[in-house]
């Protein structure tokens, strides 16, 4: 007797903690048949997921519509609203399908089999479910695990492996490495020199382009007419007048004289040359005199 509950009450525990991974996995899967549902105790949910339902029914034909999209437009969709063994015998053969089931285990669709066997099946089903490959307890031992690594204690070995105090590289890589670094500096610079070079470039272009827009307008041609005409017209005559004027009173003089002519020989140039020389000869003596 003691042995036999012994069993039973680790038989129980252990439905608690599966229910609790199964609820779990629903959340995960953001099921809309347990949003809002704040289910903190196991009984609660052995009642929700293990008791036949409308409910449990319902979130049974959702997981079989998330592993099977066919399975929520199938034949039967009209015949659900009126029978519900159709909709029981479907999730049947879809489990038996999945090899989780037999096609004759109604009591399990429906929610009359052992709780360990409603939740073990329900449990099967989820995993094929996008998104409850991971259920909340192994989510728990990963926050967990990240807080063991964030811990006070563990702290400094952290620091110590993300900023070690002993480099491992070689010294003919560190030397490298350094020389990377200050050959990367110049190019900087000269990069930046560029750049200004460019911008202070396309400035000047920019510029030049607004003070020789008017290059770019498209002349319009000339429209002729009698008032243009009279107006040339009018200013030639003007023009005209004013140059024979001009030439009448100044330049005829010089217009009917004959053109000079030139010879041809040197000596006149060196006579000039000799007696001007004389002639300042003269009169740096006649100065010296003086």
């Amino acid at each position: 007797m003691k042995k036999r509950a012994i069993l039973k009450m680790a038989a129980a525990l252990k439905e608690k903690e599966l229910v609790r991974l199964v609820y779990d996995a629903l959340q995960a899967a953001s099921c809309p048949l347990v949003e809002g549902l704040y289910l903190q105790e196991t009984d609660s949910m052995l009642q929700l997921l293990c008791t036949p339902s409308q409910h449990r029914t319902d979130i049974l034909a959702w997981i079989c519509s998330s592993i099977n999209p066919n399975f929520a437009t199938s034949k039967a969709t009209s015949m659900r609203s009126k029978d519900s063994d159709v909709l029981t015998k479907e999730m049947a053969l879809l489990g038996q399908e999945l090899m989780l089931c037999r096609a004759v285990d109604l009591d399990l669709i429906r929610g009359d089999a052992s709780l360990y066997r409603q939740l073990q099946f329900l449990e099967q089903l989820l995993t094929l479910v996008t998104g409850c490959q991971k259920s909340a307890g192994d989510r728990v031992d990963e926050e967990k695990l990240l807080n063991e690594f964030y811990s006070a204690e563990n702290l400094p070995y952290l620091t110590q492996m993300l900023e070690p105090t002993f480099d491992p590289w070689p010294e003919h890589i560190k030397a490298l490495h350094k020389g990377n670094k200050s050959s990367q500096k110049p190019s900087t610079q000269e990069d930046a020199d560029v750049a200004a070079l460019l911008q202070e470039t396309q400035s000047a272009l920019e510029q030049l382009q607004s003070e020789c827009d008017f290059l770019n307008e498209e002349q319009s041609p000339g429209v002729f007419s009698p008032g243009s005409l009279r107006l040339a017209a009018c200013d030639l005559q003007q023009l005209m007048a004013t140059f024979r004027h001009v030439y009448e009173t100044d330049l005829r003089v010089y217009c009917s004289r004959d053109p000079p002519s030139f010879s041809t020989e040197t000596d006149v140039f060196q006579r000039v040359h000799q007696l001007l020389l004389a002639c300042n000869t003269v009169l740096s003596h006649m100065s010296w005199k003086c």
